[in-house]
């Protein structure tokens, strides 16, 4: 056994074996269905890894089960909108200042509350003048805040409606979807990191649905389900059409067999794969060099005994708001990718079973703790969640066909979407019982 491997280790010629399977599977769908469909599930397999990544750092590294990644891929992915869309010509002058000054009157009001309940001795007269500065503030601020968004909503409301953005790079808006996230995951932090892991993951879960209902009713900051299109792409990512017009393109692609309109989807997913492709590895790239630092053993130190951690001085609280706090800035770092890659918001497609269990699933069956155990997860998991449900259809036609038609037979055809359930469900036992560490576990 080489001195430097451990007792229990996995072998180090398993995770090129896992992911060469990986390659083979895209590779195989590449030939059978199309390129356009497995670099389209590569680009959104590799979005998600970067999601299990967040998880990984808050769960894997600090035993921080966060039930709510949705809320901060939904804040995250509020970025573009806020930062690479254009202005709606007039709304801010119709309402912006309004509304401002409404956050202003907010901010005062709870500041003001705060001071006075720490100040004030304990008794009635505090509990009444803490109400009456709420209140107050309350009654001001809406008094500011309806008719601004009423000004604002009215519009263009057929197109716009709502404030617009900053037309900014969409690079940029990436790191603003990340520190919004981080934001909303600090003050989550700061209340409810107190709590038992049971729950925090109600907490968590509960604020995260809190978030996506703000999105889908705040017309006028994201349109809320009228949903914003268009969103600009990244640098240096093409659009199709511009591609088209190059002089000379569709001579090559014929040159090269095939469709001028297919060549061009398939160089724009190829740009994106390779933005996607250097963010992970920088993500990873951090993530070990933070976990080999002396901070990154106390946090595992932490979870694995935090008796034992505290008992040595550490301040548990705060290293746990540390690295809820980083967890949650590479989730919404992901959903602002993922915005962008879509080039739309629109949040009713928030859903707890995409966007917080299935990644879980993946940090689990990947391998809780490992980097590259989060990536491989994210993007088998993916991999499988979308062919289930392809072949979900077709695996339930083929049991069926012998039996008699009848409402039974409706029934499970008409009920073969939920295949995707049902292999995850048995995936995710499969590899609990033969491997409970995951496919690639922590060193």
């Amino acid at each position: 056994m080489s001195p430097t491997r451990q007792p229990g280790d996995p072998s180090p010629l398993r995770a090129p074996l896992f992911f060469a399977i990986l390659a083979l599977l895209i590779l195989l769908e590449g030939l059978t269905t199309g390129w356009n469909s497995a670099l389209g599930i590569l680009n959104m397999g590799l979005i998600s890894a970067i999601m299990a990544l967040g998880i990984n750092l808050q769960w894997g590294t600090a035993g921080l089960f966060n039930a709510g990644a949705m809320g901060f891929l939904a804040l995250g992915g509020l970025a573009p909108v806020l930062i690479s869309m254009p202005p709606t010509p007039g709304a801010f002058a119709a309402g912006g200042m309004g509304i401002l000054t409404a956050f202003v009157v907010a901010t005062i009001a709870l500041v003001l509350s705060v001071v006075t309940w720490r100040r004030m001795p304990k008794g009635r007269a505090r509990g009444l003048a803490v109400t009456a500065i709420l209140l107050v503030g309350f009654f001001v601020y809406r008094a500011l805040f309806d008719p601004a968004v009423t000004a604002i909503e009215a519009i263009n409301p057929s197109a716009a409606g709502n404030l617009g953005g900053l037309g900014l790079p969409t690079l940029i808006s990436w790191p603003v979807g990340a520190l919004l996230a981080a934001g909303a995951a600090w003050l989550v932090g700061k209340t409810a990191l107190g709590l038992r892991s049971d729950y925090l993951a109600i907490a968590t879960l509960g604020i995260a649905e809190i978030i996506v209902a703000v999105l889908k009713n705040e017309q006028w900051l994201d349109r809320g389900v009228l949903n914003v299109n268009g969103i600009p792409r990244p640098w240096p990512v093409p659009y199709e059409i511009d591609l088209q017009a190059r002089p000379g393109f569709a001579e090559k692609a014929q040159a090269w067999g095939l469709d001028p309109t297919l060549a061009s989807t398939l160089l724009v997913k190829l740009a994106f794969l390779a933005l996607f492709i250097v963010v992970i590895l920088l993500l990873i790239w951090a993530s070990e060099m933070a976990l080999k630092s002396p901070w990154g053993r106390m946090m595992h130190a932490i979870r694995d005994n935090e008796t034992s951690a505290a008992a040595m001085g550490k301040n548990i609280t705060r290293r746990h708001l540390q690295i809820f706090v980083l967890g949650s800035a590479v989730i919404g770092l992901a959903g602002a990718m993922m915005i962008s890659l879509d080039g739309q918001m629109t949040p009713s497609s928030y859903n707890p079973l995409r966007y917080t269990f299935l990644i879980l699933v993946m940090v689990v069956v990947g391998g809780s703790g490992s980097n590259w155990g989060s990536v491989l997860g994210g993007v088998l998991i993916w991999y499988l969640w979308v062919k289930a449900g392809d072949w979900g259809p077709e695996i339930m036609q083929a049991v069926m066909g012998p039996l008699p038609e009848g409402d039974f037979k409706t029934h499970m055809i008409n009920s073969a979407a939920h295949m995707r359930m049902l292999l995850m469900g048995i995936l995710l036992l499969v590899v609990l019982r033969f491997s409970p560490r995951g496919l690639l576990p922590e060193k």
